[in-house]
């Protein structure tokens, strides 16, 4: 790639990305944006839910095995500045030493460790529905080497929103 086109590549990267995030809203399908040193899933889902009952769900680690069937178990608290573990099927030998970066309440929650982070958003609608959006960006300079042993995480986006929403609905028409 030369100098000149590299910069028309960024744009062209960004404008699938807002494109697939508005089809994403719709349908609750995961997209995913590669270059050469990242790798960035999303998926946004409408949920008929107040942001509190969606922000308890994603802030209480303990329970995200009871509810969320892309996760086996979280140790620790999901809270400003503290560290969780974390195992999920996508691979199960493996656990997740992550940061809680950002934790703003019924808003915003960034979780990362030095190879990405995962951003969980919460934004009320106009019409009363709550719109989720989860989205990871994973790379960086060394992404070239190990980029293709990380599997797709289309699939697990898709079912972690779906789950969520299913519970936080839910738990509106118990109450």
């Amino acid at each position: 790639m030369n100098k000149t086109s590299y910069p028309f590549t960024l744009f062209l990267n960004l404008i699938l990305l807002m494109l697939a995030t508005s089809i994403q809203a719709q349908t609750g399908r995961a997209t995913t944006v590669k270059t050469r040193f990242h790798r960035e899933t999303t998926v946004s889902i409408d949920i008929q839910a107040d942001s509190s009952t969606v922000w308890a769900l994603l802030t209480k680690a303990s329970d995200y095995p009871r509810w969320n069937s892309t996760v086996t178990a979280i140790e620790g608290r999901i809270a400003p500045g503290e560290t969780i573990r974390l195992k999920s099927k996508l691979d199960a030998k493996r656990v997740f030493k992550l940061k809680i970066k950002t934790f703003e309440p019924d808003h915003l929650l960034i979780w990362g460790d030095g190879q990405g982070q995962r951003k969980f958003t919460l934004e009320k609608k106009q019409d009363g529905m709550l719109r989720f959006t989860m989205s990871e960006r994973i790379g960086g300079l060394l992404f070239p080497l190990y980029a293709k042993m990380i599997p797709s995480f289309d699939q697990s986006f898709e079912q972690f929103a779906a789950d969520l929403k299913k519970e936080s609905e839910l738990i509106l028409k118990s109450n």
